[in-house]
C-alpha cells in the first residue's frame, strides 16, 4: 500500500508516525521547515531533506551512510516497527524521496506509505492541524541498506552499453531534450544516453495533488515502452522526483522497489 488516503490517515491518526517531508527547488525561495513551524498535521515530525543527507558529499542531498540514517531516524523518535506516513507541501512531492530513503535503508516498505494529496488535500477538506511541534522520545532503530536500490554513476555509464535496465527521467521534456537552462549551476544540458523522459508531473492529478488512477499511470509507462518489468532505474535532476516515478510505478507494479540513480542529472549533468 504505497499510498493511503486523507481519510485512512484521519482514522489511523493515533496508530501512525507521520512525517512532514516538504522540500523546495532552491529558486522557489519556500522553506519547508519554516511552513512546517507555522502549520503541519497534529503529531507530525518534520524531516529535513538537506540535513539527513550525506555530509561526505558536494552532490544536493545524497543517501546518507547507514550508521547517520540509524542515528537520524532513532533521534526522530521512529522504531523499526513503525508503521510510517509521509507527506508534503511541495510542488515535487518530496515526500516521495524520503518514502524511498526509508525502503532504500531496510525498513519494510509495506510499513511506510505516501499521504495522497499531502497537506493541500487535507486543507482543502479542512482536517486538523496545528503549529505545536511534537517531542520526539528517542528509539533505537537498526538499518538494513538494500544496496541494490541506488546506482552510482559508473554502473550508470556501463548500462549505456549493457543496457541491462532502463533509465526513465522524471524531468520535464524541454529540459530531458537540452532545450531548457537546468535550474542550478555549472550543469550542461540534455540527459543520459538512451534513457526515456517521463515527467513526474503526467503521473499526477494536478489539482487535487494525488497521484492518477493506476490503469492510467500503467497507461504512462508502456507509452514509453515499460511494461511490467524489475529492471527500471529512475533518474532527475537531483533525486528527488525520480524518487515520484519510483512510488507511481509501485502502485502498477507491486513487486518492484524503487532504485534512484542518485546523483542524477547534478552529478552526470556537471561541467568539466
Amino acid at each position: 500500500m504505497s499510498l493511503v488516503s486523507t481519510e485512512w490517515l484521519e482514522r489511523n491518526i493515533s496508530k501512525v508516525k507521520i512525517i512532514d517531508s516538504s522540500w523546495h527547488m532552491p529558486n522557489i525561495l519556500r522553506n519547508g521547515y519554516e511552513e512546517y513551524k507555522r502549520e503541519h498535521i497534529k503529531n507530525a515530525i518534520f524531516f529535513d531533506i538537506d540535513k539527513f543527507s550525506s555530509k561526505k558529499s558536494d552532490l544536493p542531498h545524497m543517501l546518507p551512510d547507514k550508521k547517520d540514517w540509524e542515528e537520524i531516524v532513532s533521534n526522530l523518535g521512529i522504531s523499526n516497527e513503525d508503521r510510517i506516513i509521509v507527506y508534503d507541501n511541495s510542488d515535487v512531492f518530496s515526500a516521495c524521496r524520503c518514502w524511498y530513503t526509508f525502503i532504500f535503508f531496510g525498513h519494510k516498505p509495506n510499513l511506510v506509505s505516501i499521504l495522497n494529496g499531502g497537506l493541500s488535500k487535507w486543507n482543502k477538506e479542512k482536517r486538523e492541524t496545528t503549529n505545536e511541534t511534537s517531542i520526539n522520545t528517542k528509539k533505537s532503530y537498526k538499518a538494513k541498506k538494500i544496496s541494490n536500490l541506488v546506482k552510482s554513476k559508473n554502473e550508470i555509464d556501463e548500462n549505456i552499453l549493457n543496457k541491462r535496465y532502463k533509465v526513465i527521467d522524471a524531468r520535464n521534456k524541454r529540459r530531458f531534450l537540452g532545450l531548457e537552462k537546468e535550474p542550478r549551476a555549472n550543469l550542461r544540458s540534455g540527459s543520459i544516453e538512451n534513457s526515456y523522459c517521463l515527467p513526474f508531473i503526467e503521473l499526477i492529478n494536478v489539482e487535487e495533488k494525488t497521484f492518477l488512477e493506476k490503469n492510467i499511470i500503467k497507461q504512462k509507462f508502456e507509452k514509453i515502452g515499460i511494461k511490467n518489468e524489475n529492471n527500471v532505474v529512475f533518474s532527475c535532476g537531483s533525486g528527488i522526483t525520480a524518487a515520484v516515478l519510483g512510488l507511481a510505478y509501485s502502485i502498477i507494479n507491486d513487486k518492484y522497489l524503487p532504485i534512484i540513480y542518485d546523483g542524477s542529472w547534478a552529478e552526470y549533468g556537471r561541467l568539466k
